[in-house]
């Protein structure tokens, strides 16, 4: 009984030690190491983007504090600026019908 526990105990150890050497050994590869990088760049671009999305919420809410300080102190709302319309491309002017 006391030999059938320390070889059980040996092929576990084995399956456990064979899995992890065939990880480390596929992540020494080239196509490792590109999945590492690539990994890796997505993660930063994802968190550039939160930081990003982070940033112009906070102009959004500074911009809307200091409109109604403006609005308070002078006693007057402020115009409400509609930015105007991107003008089209010469190329996309012209498939769409427009004159260049």
């Amino acid at each position: 009984m006391k030999g059938l526990f320390w070889l059980g105990l040996g092929i576990a150890t084995g399956v456990v030690v064979t899995r992890r050497l065939t990880v480390a050994t596929r992540q020494l590869t080239p196509a490792g190491i590109s999945e590492q990088i690539g990994d890796g760049l997505r993660e930063l671009a994802l968190a550039l983007g939160e930081f990003g999305a982070d940033v112009r919420a906070g102009m959004a809410e500074r911009e809307r504090e200091l409109t109604e300080l403006v609005e308070v102190r002078t006693g007057q709302p402020l115009p409400r600026v509609i930015p105007a319309p991107q003008a089209l491309p010469a190329t996309r002017a012209r498939r769409a019908g427009g004159l260049v």
